[in-house]
């Protein structure tokens, strides 16, 4: 067991918590042999009829993957540790999505990257008026992954499109919106909750229990916007999103795309107009790792056709097995994490550069041995 995850059994409720709140919870590779271990050994236990998933601390469930980690394995020549790394966690992904008794988890505060790929497949997921919810992964030059774009492909409209490109982060009411969460609870009802599921007075599942203590986050910002992000985020390409977004911005939006009129009364979360907030999201996409936007774009669309998780984390891997050893995976984590001066180079610096046929190689080529090796029959 990992000193960074506790884990006990009560009154039929296994309790999994994740002991790492100086760094958000971020999850290392033996945090995640750890989860898997323990996910294993309830799964035939007749003692545990439920697991309760949640986070030390009052900032955050999970942050995501510990990012320095994994910098040191892309710019160390660690490769095959960095595979196995995202192999095991990917497996554990699919396994919380499979598994046989409920597993509530609880995301409180900031729940990002590694964190959605614990809750976000989870049978019960709950936010609370602190949680902040994203896959940042574009920031950094990389891609989203643990089950993301399965989540963000299934979002209404073109939200998920707009999450991943922007990497936005959502609140309660956004998460809720989008599909990455099934209920909101105050922060402060979560221990009431907790013993609620141990006791389980009538009524008697997870889920009603979950509801007793369910309230209304608010309107979602997110989904007001949803008009004019299907409208930009539809575009057949990052650079025509940017194009929609600014003419959007500007107030020359094309009818034959469906776009409103700017200044429709749809606003951003920080309750800008909606034409500023479009106006921001055109700005962010400029500076960010054309590769990744460009990939990202493909892999969100193409997990919208794919018949499975499993699937969408296998087309996942393909990607991040590439982005592993590229240089824009590095370049966005030294200026991001490591020397943080906010000013990543990027290789190739514009979307002019980027091979037309690049997102479909990267997401169609399998480098390495799948995180499931094939069926043989």
């Amino acid at each position: 067991m990992s000193e960074h995850i506790s884990a006990s059994v009560a009154d039929g409720v296994g309790h999994l918590t994740l002991e790492r709140p100086q760094a958000l919870n971020a999850l290392s590779y033996e945090m995640i042999r750890a989860l898997t271990a323990v996910f294993d050994a309830w799964r035939h236990d007749p003692e545990v009829s439920m697991v309760v998933l949640d986070g030390a601390g009052e900032r955050g469930f999970c942050a995501g993957g510990d990012i320095r980690e994994l910098y040191l394995y892309a710019t160390g020549g660690h490769v095959a540790e960095a595979l196995r790394f995202f192999r095991d966690e990917y497996r554990l992904n699919a396994a919380i999505a499979r598994y046989p008794k409920p597993v509530v988890a609880i995301m409180d505060g900031i729940t990002m990257g590694g964190g959605i790929g614990l809750a976000g497949h989870a049978s019960i997921r709950i936010v609370t008026e602190r949680s902040r919810v994203a896959m940042p992964e574009t920031r950094i030059g990389f891609t989203p992954d643990v089950g993301g774009t399965w989540l963000l492909g299934r979002a209404p409209g073109e939200l998920g499109t707009h999450l991943a490109l922007n990497a936005r982060t959502m609140d309660a009411a956004d998460a809720m919106h989008a599909g990455f969460a099934d209920a909101f609870v105050p922060s402060a009802s979560i221990p009431h909750l907790l013993q609620a599921l141990e006791e389980r007075a009538d009524p008697g599942t997870p889920s009603e229990i979950v509801m007793l203590f369910d309230e209304t986050p608010g309107p979602s910002a997110l989904a007001a916007a949803r008009p004019w992000v299907d409208a930009c985020f539809s575009a057949p390409t990052v650079h025509e999103i940017i194009d929609r977004l600014r003419a959007f911005a500007e107030g020359r939006a094309d009818a034959s795309w469906g776009a409103p009129r700017a200044g429709d009364g749809s606003s951003h979360p920080a309750d800008q107009p909606a034409h500023a907030y479009a106006a921001a999201a055109a700005d962010e996409l400029e500076t960010l790792s054309p590769t990744a936007l460009a990939v990202t774009l493909e892999a969100v669309r193409r997990a919208r056709t794919l018949p499975s998780l499993e699937a969408a984390l296998e087309q996942e891997f393909r990607a991040v097995s590439w982005f592993i050893g590229e240089h824009d995976l590095h370049e966005g984590i030294r200026a991001q994490v490591i020397d943080k001066d906010r000013s990543p180079k990027w290789d190739p610096p514009t979307l002019d550069d980027v091979p037309s046929g690049l997102p479909a190689r990267v997401l169609e080529e399998q480098l390495h041995d799948p995180v499931w090796p094939p069926v043989v029959e």
